[in-house]
């Protein structure tokens, strides 16, 4: 079914349950009519340019893994992933014992409260995009997207907990004392088991984290008949946190603990995407080819313009100085239980050539 600009649809209210799912199938006009579905002419088709389907999730709560154990003691839902093996031929079972999507103040998943994700005016999107809008000549793109991150002026800092609207650039609100936020904890405690062996238990959990300005793109090469993409990665949270427990969770190590950790990572761009395939052994290969060469004699001795191509120097110019194609790590502070180790930071980090294949451990 298409809708037009003009005739949009209809305003439903629905009431706030655990999880409740409002998927806005609309043009995101600037303003919303409310009125009946009707036939389109052909004038009113070619004029068009729906932005997809907006996500909302209001009042949502998510828990995997906890549920009591069913009759026979065995626990009732828990998300495995089995197949593989050890080099040494052993069964190797992965168990996520606990996802859980909370609201601010979960205390690592033990206390889960509500919390919202994306915003009415600036939701998750899914939609497909004209390339040519994006640096991606000739194609129609599918695009998996984070509420998109705004002007400053009416943005917020998507780092405190206290941000008021003109402090930065993100659209999730944190939580306040009437109002549950847009930022949620999440977390995940996970045990490897090699054989007999389960020892291996890792827990991760972020605070009132934001992913807003992330965004997924897919769409297909003609030349080397793969799916192409680009990965763009805003991960902010106050507190990212890593350690070890026993199985019951009873006895754990020292955690790693960083604070105001601020991810930004780039994994393919218009110049060098990301190549996903599976090789003739069934493995999985993802690949940035090198970017090209420049041609012998376009840039100078010298490696001024002036001595250059002019086209050639500034393609590479452009490849270089472009932010959009780097990535940046900042941790405020890094400590290993009651010990500190200070801050960290990597930036303007380009990835010029990346090849990633899985294989096969058993022998």
């Amino acid at each position: 079914m298409l809708l037009s600009r003009k005739r949009c649809c209809a305003v439903v209210e629905l009431p706030q349950v655990l999880c409740s799912i409002i998927v806005l199938v609309a043009l995101l006009a600037p303003a919303i009519a409310t009125a009946e579905l009707q036939d389109l002419s052909e004038q009113e088709l070619s004029e068009i340019d729906g932005a997809g389907i907006g996500v909302v999730l209001e009042n949502f709560k998510f828990s995997h893994g906890t549920d009591a154990p069913d009759a026979d003691g065995n626990q009732a839902r828990i998300f495995k992933i089995g197949g593989l093996k050890s080099t040494d031929g052993r069964d190797v079972e992965i168990v996520v014992n606990h996802l859980y999507i909370s609201g601010n103040g979960s205390n690592y998943g033990q206390n889960l409260s509500p919390v919202n994700l994306g915003r009415l005016v600036n939701p998750y999107r899914i939609d497909v995009v004209d390339g040519n809008t994006i640096g991606i000549r000739d194609r129609a793109v599918l695009e998996f997207a984070a509420p998109a991150l705004m002007d400053a002026a009416q943005g917020y800092d998507c780092m405190s907990s206290g941000a008021a609207a003109g402090s930065g650039v993100c659209s999730s609100r944190p939580a306040t004392a009437d109002f549950v936020g847009e930022r949620p904890d999440i977390g995940m405690q996970m045990n490897v088991a090699v054989g007999d062996d389960r020892s291996a238990n890792i827990n991760i959990h972020a605070k009132s984290a934001v992913i807003d300005g992330s965004y997924l793109r897919l769409w297909g090469d003609d030349d080397r008949q793969q799916m192409v993409g680009q990965f763009k990665l805003n991960f902010q949270s106050p507190e990212l946190s890593i350690n070890a427990c026993s199985q019951d969770g009873l006895s754990c190590g020292s955690r790693i603990t960083m604070t105001n950790f601020a991810l930004e990572l780039a994994i393919g761009n218009q110049l060098q995407p990301v190549f996903f395939d599976v090789d003739g052994t069934g493995n999985f290969v993802v690949e940035v080819a090198a970017i090209d060469r420049p041609a012998p004699g376009t840039i100078g001795a010298d490696g001024l313009r002036g001595s250059s191509d002019t086209d050639t120097w500034d393609f590479y110019e452009d490849y270089y100085t472009n932010p959009d194609y780097r990535s940046n790590l900042h941790i405020g502070n890094f400590s290993v239980a009651d010990r500190d180790f200070g801050s960290a930071r990597v930036e303007g980090m380009l990835i010029q050539h990346l090849d990633i294949r899985t294989k096969d451990l058993a022998p």
